[in-house]
This record gives structure tokens, sequence and C-alpha cells, in this order.
């Protein structure tokens, strides 16, 4: 039996959550080793286990595959949910950037305060809303209707 992949990050959800997301898509179980303090992190730098010196980190297969999009792709590519072919994977890695894109907004959040937090969080709101909302929307409708195609339903 393989063993399960192993996530390490900090204990929140930042740049792991898709990859917790993309797992939990596959029906995988895996295991966490949140970093807490600076000699976890440190000791993952030491021993060579973080390429650029930050995670994510996800060991799988006997591997220690950092950085976020590489993570993602392997499993995608694993578990048989990075399309059938190229124009499928090319769909998919356009709205993965999309989502990244807004997601690179949001992460600054915690580290910001007073009428700069509000600014960015009126920012996000706006894009999210009007660029990225819409978006994924319209892919959804055609997916919903793509399925009751293919179960002989209707609306």
């Amino acid at each position: 039996m393989a063993q399960k992949p192993k996530l390490y990050y900090f204990n929140g959800r930042g740049k792991m959550e898709s990859v917790r997301w993309l797992l939990g898509a596959a029906g995988v179980e895996f295991d966490e080793e949140f970093l807490e303090t600076k000699e976890q992190y440190n000791k993952l730098i030491e021993v060579g286990s973080l390429l650029f010196q930050q995670v994510p980190l996800v060991e799988i297969d006997g591997m220690k595959i950092v950085q976020t999009r590489a993570i993602l792709n392997y499993i995608a590519a694993k578990y048989n949910l990075y399309g059938k072919d190229m124009k499928d994977r090319l769909f998919i890695d356009m709205y993965v950037e999309g989502t990244t894109d807004l997601m690179l907004a949001v992460i600054p959040l915690p580290f910001q305060q007073g009428d700069a937090k509000a600014k960015q969080i009126d920012l996000i709101k706006n894009r999210a809303v009007n660029r990225y909302f819409p978006v994924y929307e319209k892919v959804c409708k055609i997916f919903v209707l793509f399925m009751l195609y293919r179960c002989n339903l209707k609306l």
C-alpha cells in the first residue's frame, strides 16, 4: 500500500489550501506537519528538502515536491484530474492562473492595517465580483448544461 502524501506548511490555509482541495477531490487521504517553530522550518532547509527555501512542501511517491503549481500539476496528472488532452489542460491552467492572481491579492491582508487594509479589501471584492466570479460562473453553467445533456436530463 502506498504511503499517504505528507504536507508541510504553516498552520493556516495559504498556498497549501489548493493542494488540500485537490487531494480531497481525488479522494486521497494525507498527513500534515504544521511548521510551528523556526527550528522546524530551518531543519527542512538544512536537510535540503526546500529547493527554494520556502514551503509548501509535499512528500509523495518518494519525492519531495515544492512550488505550489508543480505540486498541483503532479497531483492532478497522477489522479487523472488534469484533462484528457492539451486543450483541456490549457483551460484548466487558465482558470488556475486566474485563481492564483486573485489569491495573490489576498495573501498580504494579514500584514496590512487600517486604511491600507480596507482599501485592499475593497480592491479584492471589486476584482472578485467584476472580473473573476463572472468567468467561473460561466464555466460552471456550461459544465452543468453539459452534465444534464450527458445524462439526458432537461432543465
